[in-house]
């Protein structure tokens, strides 16, 4: 008895020993790539404080004399992040369906669906942004594009993670009943898989609306574009205006998303 308990001290022990190598390995590695990018640079952080409340100064007060020509751009705003998040969730949920181990038809699909995954979720929306812009000029269109091509390796990863770990109890009652691979997907995969898809596809809306704020940066229209325009002529009267409404519309969307998500649940 002591002996069987002195051995699960000594592998209690090793675990420990083990997890506090691990810990410490993670910090140096934290700590070299903050020294690198010179977050322990303290003279220069302390040389920068006086310059941003110099900056925030000149931001004061607000201006939002110019408020009414901000309405258009927030709607196109608004509607890029719609159209956007829903061109990816309808691209999403075939690939998913390739991309996932229990429905995949095939071994290569599978490395080919995951392949387009992750080439697609490489590509920063901003990157994707510019190349839009330069293929199909100005406005909400390259935004779009850009959001939805980025958002697709993104919510299908998801989904495909949540197909992966679906039950398999439906899924083999639906195959011992006979049903096709297509019917087993509809009554056996995605009656389990629906609520955090939804799930997913909300807060994934909720980040293409602040995406959405920054195309406009690179001319994919919206209320980015007018804060680009004030930020070159430094007006930050009108940036810090700008700014506040962001922050309201995206109170307002997080409000909206947090009742859709209760309302799918």
């Amino acid at each position: 008895m002591g002996n069987a308990f002195d051995h699960l001290l000594l592998q209690q022990r090793r675990m420990w020993n083990r997890t506090a190598i691990q810990v410490a390995v993670i910090l140096a590695i934290i700590a070299t790539c903050s020294f690198y990018v010179g977050l322990f640079d303290i003279k220069r952080l302390s040389e920068g404080i006086p310059s941003l409340f110099s900056l925030f100064g000149e931001m004061l007060p607000p201006n939002f004399n110019d408020a009414r020509d901000w309405i258009k751009p927030l709607i196109d705003t608004f509607a890029m992040s719609v159209a956007g998040t829903a061109l990816a969730v309808a691209f999403s949920l075939p690939l998913a369906l390739l991309a996932a181990p229990n429905t995949s038809p095939h071994p290569i699909v599978y490395q080919m669906a995951r392949g387009i995954l992750n080439g697609l979720r490489a590509i920063p929306e901003l990157i994707m942004g510019i190349i839009f812009v330069a293929a199909v000029g100005f406005g909400a269109l390259p935004g779009v594009l850009a959001l939805g091509l980025h958002s697709i390796g993104m919510v299908g990863k998801f989904f495909a993670e949540a197909i992966e770990h679906a039950d398999n109890s439906p899924i083999e009652a639906a195959r011992a009943a006979g049903a096709a691979p297509l019917q087993v997907i509809m009554h056996g995969i995605l009656p389990q898989v629906l609520p955090q898809m939804a799930d997913v596809s909300i807060y994934r809306w909720e980040y293409n609306f602040r995406a959405s704020t920054v195309m406009g940066m690179v001319g994919a229209g919206g209320i980015g574009f007018e804060l680009m325009g004030s930020l070159r002529i430094m007006q930050y009267q009108d940036v810090f205006a700008i700014l506040i409404v962001i922050l309201v519309m995206v109170t307002m969307v997080d409000s909206l998303s947090g009742y859709l998500r209760k309302r799918f649940k």
